[in-house]
């Protein structure tokens, strides 16, 4: 079992990304956290989430609530305990200056959402694809 926690505050690319996820060859388990705070609670396994599954990725919104992807970037990638998990960004930014902070950060990849939804699903289903069937990732 593949676990992905993706980090998004947006509910319909919440729903096209557990779309995209069901209808895939592998079995996955997606859990979801919708700001920044939260996202480092379920990865800390703070409070409610002690029983939190380690991810084996991690897709992040950069544009989040309370603690935006920027700052959770860096605490994952700062943290000894985390920072080998890969974090893919997943973002509707476009600008330079994202993409160039993300990756010294870090961040194992940045990929900008599509606005066409089949194109989005298409999205997360290679990301899928190459992160969790290519990709050899420690455990």
């Amino acid at each position: 079992m593949i676990e992905i926690l993706l980090v998004e505050d947006n509910p319909g690319d919440v729903r096209l990304t557990q779309e995209a996820l069901k209808d895939n060859k592998l079995r996955n388990n997606l859990s979801v956290v919708s700001d920044g705070v939260e996202a480092m609670r379920f990865l800390r396994r703070d409070g409610h989430y002690a029983d939190a599954p380690r991810p084996d990725l991690i897709l992040l919104d950069l544009n989040l609530p309370r603690m935006d992807g920027r700052e959770v970037l860096k605490e994952i990638k700062e943290d000894e305990a985390l920072k080998r998990i890969p974090v893919v960004v997943l973002t509707t930014s476009k600008a330079e200056e994202d993409i160039i902070k993300s990756y010294n950060l870090h961040a194992n990849c940045f990929i900008t959402k599509p606005v066409d939804l089949d194109r989005f699903i298409q999205i997360v289903r290679a990301i899928e694809d190459f992160w969790l069937t290519m990709v050899k990732l420690p455990t």
